[in-house]
């Protein structure tokens, strides 16, 4: 699936394929299928996205994890 962005409050860095952008409260970014991405609340203020996936499959079990200070699998 592919995602798309759109930050309603807040400050990001969003992280795609080694590129970083900056974006703030009604900017929103593109997450091409299969890029490694992440998002990063860059302040100490409440940050908040809508993600809107795309695509014909919305399972988490495609997902690989390169690196998760959360503990997930």
């Amino acid at each position: 699936r592919s995602e798309h962005w759109f930050i309603t409050k807040g400050k990001a860095l969003v992280y795609k394929n080694g590129m970083v952008t900056t974006l703030k409260k009604g900017e929103s970014f593109d997450v091409p299928k299969k890029s490694v991405h992440y998002i990063e609340n860059i302040t100490n203020k409440t940050l908040e996205f809508i993600e809107i996936q795309m695509g014909t499959y919305f399972g988490e079990d495609d997902i690989i994890r390169l690196e998760d200070i959360y503990g997930r699998v």
